[in-house]
């Protein structure tokens, strides 16, 4: 894939995205609490939490040298037992006996809940993408859903405590226009 195919985008670069989806890439609130206010039931489903290669465009983002090997964690959001959104968080192993040490004990629980709960934690600004059939998120969101999917768009941010960097995307999978 070429980079002029695939670029995170400030918001609110949401050409091309359906309509439905540019109040999801836009808000700057909890994902977790936005989609818990639309359904009667919502649950986190770990995939896997591991030390891993993160993706190219990563390392940076979370001050890690290329080459180096992060911790790792790929959920699904599910309302009411339908997936709507795969989420992927990258953040500096030695972050997890620190700054992001909550990260390793989280389990089945919101990741969003805990990062809006705690005052310490900022945000900085969101970026979007379109994420075509290919790319290595898109590839991992098909995995976990365990079938081919059309273009899916993406947001991502970066979270900060005490000044080291958690970055958080959410891939929004075609049963998040039910909400």
């Amino acid at each position: 894939m070429s980079r002029q195919e695939f670029r995170w985008k400030p918001r609110p670069a949401l050409a091309g995205a359906p309509a439905y989806l540019h109040p999801w890439l836009s808000d700057t609130g909890s994902l977790t609490a936005r989609i818990v206010a639309r359904c009667g039931r919502f649950q986190v489903r770990v995939l896997g939490e591991q030390r891993a290669l993160p993706f190219a465009d990563e390392c940076t983002l979370i001050g890690l040298p290329a080459g180096r090997h992060a911790w790792t964690r790929e959920v699904l959001l599910l309302a009411d037992d339908v997936p709507v959104v795969f989420a992927h968080s990258v953040l500096a192993p030695r972050d997890l006996n620190g700054a992001w040490h909550m990260a390793q004990a989280i389990g089945s629980r919101p990741l969003g809940a805990a990062l809006f709960a705690d005052p310490s934690i900022c945000r900085g600004p969101l970026s979007s993408a379109r994420l075509v059939p290919g790319h290595p998120l898109h590839r991992h969101a098909c995995a976990a859903l365990g079938e081919r999917l059309p273009t899916l768009w993406a947001r991502r941010s970066r979270f900060c405590r005490l000044d080291r960097p958690l970055l958080v995307t959410e891939v929004f999978l075609p049963g998040i226009e039910r909400l």
